[in-house]
This record gives structure tokens, sequence and C-alpha cells, in this order.
């Protein structure tokens, strides 16, 4: 992210005036929040020691709210009033859910707009769900400290669009936090190795949570944190090993066992423990109580668990060589790789990323703090604590753009730009006398509108009535430091304006992005085929139209066998407009205007007459 200035409007830079603030690590599983103290980083803990607090928030029919710890605890026996990973919540609307209702075990309403849950406390959506967390942070936060928080950076997952920043800064607002910035999650790990050691090149970001993956490129000099590609993987995490590691399990007690939800809950629980026992040992077991009552132990060794593993670990490189190939930088070219996520802490991950980079990855801070300590760093520049003046520049994961004629989508931001940036296009009107336009602003990476993400539209009205083309409306893309949007549409001559502030009440999840670039790859050239048809008809539809107004007006100037050629070359027009051949409707456009060219010669001599009628040459030649 860019820091454009170091201190808030209006404040202070006062050395004496030390302001209180913090980063926020908002996850799926847990959420934990840093400051600086002592000029070092550092994870805040509650009053038992703890720094992680599990995401999890409990409604109670009293009235009160659980959060953390406490309401993980109540899960099983109240699902249906205990929301998890709600952060994959963040941003979405009731009908993308229908994937996923049966996997969850709450009330999803449904309706237009955000997702709401049932509670025995009445609707709740991802924003109120997400706050709660976030008001436990700030409070954890405000007694380690002793004071009211000036402001905090939150971090966001490097594939949130614009819906997903948005629902993330209002759950903060709601819970009563000034939020100074949003920060990507990989680049906040950055920072914290970045500034920590004062390096400086290359740095890939390698992020392996419970649930997603990604994979950041940027470049350190002097200060200044560029973000070069982003890539990832939405349904890859440690999460895949543990079901995996379950499997095993299950198919080995398949004739004790049983399919119980408790059964299958104990065995992934266990699946979970000795992944993570064999990270630092050899050898490892755990307990089992089978469904007959009867303890058993289960044992397994590293190098069986490394072999049902390796092919999820190396699902991930796919998406590291896309990024490596968007930002055009070789594997060797790379000065460091940062392992970020609780998943990296396995053994073989780390051996395959070295030999993926040709280098040792990054490891000596806790991959599970890393992205909360990088946070604080921002926060407390951003406040005016520190006398560096840090730079971030952060990057879109989608393109941004609008619809043209014929449902066709005009790049106006290419995805892996430099963020906050400002781009403008100018276009035109299509039909004679047009006074407004309608702007549909789009996301993603197709050609065609309906393949992509809606994300507004409006209008401006009162552009002046002129021929088609002849007017210039200016539409301008504006995109800050957060990855919020805003677009505005000026017309040249009357200065008429239009603008929206892009706040959708849902966007995409991580999984529809990587969806939408994947698709983008493998459609590419059935995407371009469809533009120029698009575009052909898009061509041929304005020269029927403006040879229908020609002949409307003045056909008859034609004689009988000229009107025959003209109507003839318009029918073969029209049938090839209802074909799907570009090449054919380009050459029908072409015979039109051809055949036409009589009419014209004589519309236009027939202006000239009507001009001069009643003047003579020689008043003529002396204008």
């Amino acid at each position: 992210m860019a820091l454009l200035q170091i201190a808030e409007p209006g404040q202070s830079t006062a050395p004496h005036e030390h302001r209180l603030a913090v980063g926020i690590d908002l996850g799926t599983t847990h959420s934990l929040v840093a400051t600086i103290r002592s000029a070092q980083p550092a994870v805040l803990r509650d009053s038992q020691g703890r720094y992680l607090l599990p995401s999890v928030v409990q409604y109670r029919a009293d009235g009160t709210v659980r959060v953390g710890e406490e309401a993980r605890a109540e899960a099983a026996a109240d699902p249906h009033n205990t929301i998890a990973s709600v952060k994959r919540l963040m941003g979405r609307g009731a009908e993308e859910l229908q994937t996923l209702a049966g996997a969850l075990p709450y009330q999803v309403l449904a309706g237009e707009g955000m997702v709401r849950l049932q509670t025995v406390q009445g609707e709740k959506t991802p924003v109120e769900v997400s706050a709660e967390i976030l008001r436990i942070l700030r409070q954890r936060a405000e007694e380690s400290l002793g004071g009211e928080l000036t402001g905090a950076v939150i971090t966001v997952p490097a594939y949130f669009d614009d819906a997903q920043r948005q629902a993330t800064k209002d759950a903060a607002r709601l819970a009563g936090i000034n939020v100074l910035r949003l920060l990507a999650e990989p680049t906040a790990a950055a920072v914290a190795y970045g500034l920590d050691k004062g390096a400086e090149g290359l740095f890939a970001i390698y992020d392996l949570g419970g649930g997603t993956f990604d994979l950041s490129l940027l470049r350190l000099q002097k200060g200044v944190f560029e973000v070069l590609a982003t890539a990832g993987d939405a349904a890859l995490g440690g999460d895949d090993m543990d079901r995996l590691i379950a499997e095993q399990i299950l198919a080995h007690f398949a004739e004790q066992g049983d399919s119980s939800p408790a059964w299958q809950r104990q065995v992934l629980l266990a699946a979970r423990a000795i992944k993570e026992r064999l990270s630092s040992l050899e050898e490892a077991s755990v307990e089992l109580v089978l469904p007959s009552g009867k303890a058993v132990q289960w044992h397994l060794r590293r190098e069986q668990l490394e072999s049902w593993i390796e092919p999820v670990i190396r699902r991930s490189f796919a998406p590291c060589r896309r990024a490596l190939r968007d930002a055009h930088i070789r594997p060797e070219e790379i000065d460091g790789v940062v392992l970020v996520g609780g998943a990296t802490r396995v053994p073989l991950l780390r051996r395959l990323v070295a030999e993926l980079f040709g280098r040792e990855p990054l490891c000596d801070i806790d991959p599970d703090q890393v992205v909360a300590l990088g946070a604080a760093i921002q926060a407390d520049a951003l406040v005016g604590n520190q006398s560096d003046d840090l730079l971030l520049m952060d990057v879109l994961p989608l393109s941004l753009g609008l619809e043209t004629m014929g449902g066709l989508v005009e790049k106006i931001i290419p995805r892996n730009t430099p963020i906050p940036v400002a781009k403008a296009q100018e276009f035109t009107t299509f039909k004679d006398g047009q006074t407004a336009m309608s702007i549909h602003v789009l996301q993603g990476e197709r050609e065609k509108v309906e393949d992509n993400r809606s994300l507004a539209r409006f209008s401006l009205r009162g552009i002046p009535p002129m021929t088609a083309g002849a007017a210039r409306i200016r539409v301008t893309f504006q995109v800050d430091a957060d990855g919020l949007l805003a677009v505005s549409a000026e017309e040249a001559s009357t200065g008429v304006r239009a603008e929206v502030q892009v706040k959708p009440s849902y966007g995409l999840d991580d999984a529809a992005i990587t969806r939408m670039l994947r698709e983008a790859i493998a459609h590419g050239k059935e995407d371009i085929e469809q533009r120029r048809l698009a575009e052909a008809r898009v061509e041929g539809e304005r020269v029927r139209e403006a040879l229908d107004a020609a002949l409307a007006q003045d056909g008859s100037l034609l004689q009988s066998d000229e009107r025959a050629g003209i109507d003839a070359a318009r029918a073969e027009l029209l049938h090839a407009l209802g074909g799907d051949s570009a090449t054919a409707i380009d050459h029908a456009a072409e015979a039109v205007e051809k055949a036409a060219e009589v009419l014209v010669e004589r519309r236009m001599n027939q202006a000239v007459r009507k001009a001069m009628a009643g003047h003579s040459i020689d008043e003529w030649s002396e204008k």
C-alpha cells in the first residue's frame, strides 16, 4: 500500500506525542493484534497469556455474546448460534452461498445483497460477526496499552476484491476502530521481514493458510515495497493435508468405525494433531476412541505422512510459476522467500519451496504472527511515531473496466497494476442525438460482460444532442491505497459530470477470483474471437442504421436499379448480422458502403445546391 502521509491531517508529529496504534490480522481461524513496544513489533496477549483469538462468535439467548475460546467450546453444542470462519462470508451474497449451505451449520437467509445468518439474537451479517471479533481485539489492545487507540491497520488477503475490503472496513467501524489502512497480508509479512532486517531486492511471500494459498512477488528498495504480481489457489491449504490424513485413519479403522459426524470430527482433529507433531518429530501417535468405546493408538512416521501430502504442496507451485511469469522474473532472481501461515511449518513444504526457488526460505518469524507484526509496523508509521518515510505499493488482483457496445468489456486498469492509481479513457455516443449514457463498471479478465463481475451502474445525463461519435465522454477510474474504487464520467464540452463510489453489498470470494483468472487463460482465444464478432456486429449495425436514415430522407434521389442494388447489399448485411462470422459481416458492410456511394454523392451535391441557392459564385468567393 502507498503511504501518502506520515501523520493524519491536522495532527501534530511532535516526538513526545506517542500515539497508540495497532496492526490487526483478522483471520479465518484465528485473529490477533500487535503493536510497537520499545521500537520492536510485538503481539498483544489476553489476561491468560494467549495471543491467538479463535475467530468464533456465539450469540446467546440471554443477549450476551461470547468470542474466542469460550465460543469455540460451545460450537458442537450450539452450532446454529456459534459462527466460525466468518471471513469466508465477507462480501458475499446469499445466492453465492448455495454451494456452501450444505456444509454450513447456520441458517442462511435468502434475499438480495449481503449474506444474513439467523441466530437466537436475530439476523446477523458477516460484518456484524466480524465486528464482535474486532471489538475484543480493540479491548485487548486498549487494556494492554493503557489508552484509547488512535487507529489500526487491518490486513486482508491479497485476493480480496472491492466489496470484501469494504465489508472489512465496515466491520472495523462498527467495532469502534479507526481504520488507518487496509493492507494485503503478503505485503504485511514483507514489512515484518524487510524493515526488521533492512533487506532489499526481490522477495516471494508464500502464504499457505488453513484454506487458501497466496503467492506475492515484491520488490523492496530503500523503504519502498512494491507488489509486482500475485497469484493463488483459493481451494488449497493445510485443511487439505488434514483431510488426506483423516482418510487414511478412516480407512485403517473402517471395520471398527462408523460414518457418524462425531467420529469423523474426532478423526479430523487427530489428523491435524499428528501432522503438527510430525513437524518436529520423526514418529508420533494419537489416541482415538472408537465408536465402540475402545481407546486405541494410531502411529505414523514422517516419511509416510510426506508421501501423502506432497501432491497437495506441489499444487501450490502452479500459481507460483504464474506469478513469476506475470512479473517476468526467473526463480533464481528471487533474493528471499518468506513463509506465512501455519501450514508452512511442515518440513517437507520448506524443502520443496527451497527447491523451487533455489534458496532456503525465511522462517525465523512465527508464521502465525508475521502478518500482524508487519501491520503493526505500518500502523506505527501512519500515526507519526516513526521518522522513516515508508512507501508500500500494492496491486489490483483483477482488471477493472466498463461495458461498451456489443456487450464487450473495455479494460481501463489491468490486473497487477500498482495502487493507488487513477486512469482515464475517452468514449463517445453511438446514436445521433444521444443525451445520456449508462456506465456499467465491471471486474474480471474476460472479454464479454456476462463473464465478468458487475460492480456498479450509473448514468451520465445532460449530454448535448450531437451526431453519433461527436460527444467526448471522459471516464476516470480511481483506486485508493485500500483498493477501493471510484468512477466518474464527464462530457468535455459542457462539463456535465456523474460519479459513483463503488460500494457493493457483496463481492467475489477467493475461489471466484481464481476461477476468473483460470477461465481468462483457458478461454483466451475464444474470447478474442467473440470480441471480434461483437465488434463487427456493432459496426455492421452502425452502417445499417446510417443507410436506413439516408434512404428515409433522400431515397428519392436514386433510380430504381440503383435502389435495387443498395437493397440487395442491405439484405446481405442483415443475413451476415444474423450469423457468427465477423469476416462475413465486415465484407457485407463494405459492400453496403460501396453500393451506397452513389447516394452519398447525390446527397452531398444536393446539400451544396441548397446552400448556394440564391447566391452567386462571386458572393461565395468573396466570403
